[in-house]
């Protein structure tokens, strides 16, 4: 069993925002896998499929980034998901150049609230999928840059590191050896 985490905000208001890319990569990864019929439960927004006789949960916590854990624990819990095995995070990284991926095994949340919730949940032992979106001009700036939706010549960069992020992850679903899939999605643009 797997559960796919995409991280974000709900609402219309943070739809497309550079804090939302965790939710647009399992939008595509959904239409990818031909998963349909989302329902609400766990605090979040669940869909499922199976892959190679795999149950795989795709997660979009709807209770606001800086609790997105809560989610996710439930879903844990519930299913009885070891986050070591079979947790994937994907979501926005202000360290990260835009368009760029980076797939992590564990780590520290460095900054980014979302991570920092899940950790307080389950610890750092959990497979990362990183979406750069570039970095704000000054950290007074942080705020609104990551609520800000990308220009038209950012999305350029944009859409494909979506659609690489949605391929990476499905590779790590059935991925015997992790550290394959991370020397083909952790380049340097």
């Amino acid at each position: 069993m797997k559960l796919i985490v995409g991280l974000g905000n709900p609402g219309e208001k943070y739809s497309k925002t550079r804090h939302n890319i965790g939710f647009e990569v399992i939008d595509m990864l959904a239409e990818d896998l031909k998963v349909s019929g989302f329902r609400e439960k766990f605090q979040g927004l669940i869909g499922e499929t199976v892959i190679k006789d795999e149950k795989v949960f795709l997660l979009k916590p709807q209770t606001f980034m800086n609790l997105s854990g809560n989610s996710i624990n439930e879903v844990i819990k519930f299913y009885k998901i070891d986050p070591e095995e079979d947790l994937i995070v994907i979501y926005d990284d202000m360290d990260l150049d835009l368009g760029q991926l980076k797939i992590k095994v564990k780590g520290s949340p460095a900054g980014h609230n979302g991570i920092k919730s899940i950790i307080s949940h389950i610890g750092e032992n959990f497979l990362r999928v990183k979406c750069g979106i570039g970095k704000a001009k000054s950290r007074e700036e942080t705020v609104n840059f990551v609520l800000g939706r990308f220009s038209k010549e950012e999305s350029n960069e944009v859409d494909p590191m979506i659609e690489n992020a949605s391929k990476a992850a499905q590779s790590l679903i059935t991925a015997k050896d992790i550290s394959r899939v991370m020397q083909k999605y952790n380049k340097k643009k």
